[in-house]
């Protein structure tokens, strides 16, 4: 892979306050060294500070709010939800949220979330049939959803694109990379 393989592709990464900090860190640097634009969106303006070893981490500067990005999804080729548990509970109850990623479904593009990061998912009413996996804690919540969940380091569901742990993240970006690759997925349009 040459490094700029993704070159011209425009990635958000939607995240507030409490993303694990590792699961935004590493896609953005590895996309970003295979010549991706990567725009971290946030409810707010300014920076959100993530999570690390059970205390607060990094500063990471918002690119967008998610009002400014959300009329411009087709701007965007992939999404990335990172986890962490504070992060993706606090995004899921925000209509503003959910529309803006289940714009990306509806668009048939890639979308990546890891670990707690498709909790926002089942709020976005696009898991049903589709195979995913996550932390185990929010598995049955997952299953509760329609999805059938799987115990394996990343699974991909037709440009959908998950996995368990921060462990698993070479394999998840790794895939999200292919992913993005290929562009539109017409069996991902499920919003």
């Amino acid at each position: 892979m040459t490094n700029q393989v993704l070159k011209e592709k425009k990635i958000a990464i939607l995240a507030t306050h409490g993303f694990e900090q590792s699961e935004l860190e590493h896609p953005l640097e590895e996309l970003t060294k295979l010549g991706a634009t990567c725009h971290v969106i946030a409810p707010e303006e300014g920076d959100i500070k993530g999570w690390k070893d059970g205390n607060w981490g990094r500063e990471f500067t918002v690119d967008m709010t998610i009002k400014d990005a959300h009329g411009r999804v087709d701007e965007f080729h992939a999404l990335l939800l990172p986890g962490g548990v504070m992060n993706p509970d606090q995004l899921r109850m925000r209509q503003d949220a959910t529309a803006f990623v289940r714009e990306f479904f509806k668009q048939g593009k890639p979308v990546g979330a890891i670990c707690h990061g498709p909790q926002i998912l089942i709020d976005c009413a696009v898991l049903s049939g589709r195979e995913v996996t996550s932390y185990p804690s929010i598995k049955e919540d997952l299953k509760n959803a329609g999805a059938r969940w799987e115990d394996r380091e990343v699974v991909c569901d037709k440009g959908l694109v998950t996995s368990r742990t921060p462990d698993d993240l070479p394999a998840f970006t790794g895939k999200l990379v292919e992913e993005i690759r290929e562009g539109i997925h017409e069996e991902q349009r499920t919003a």
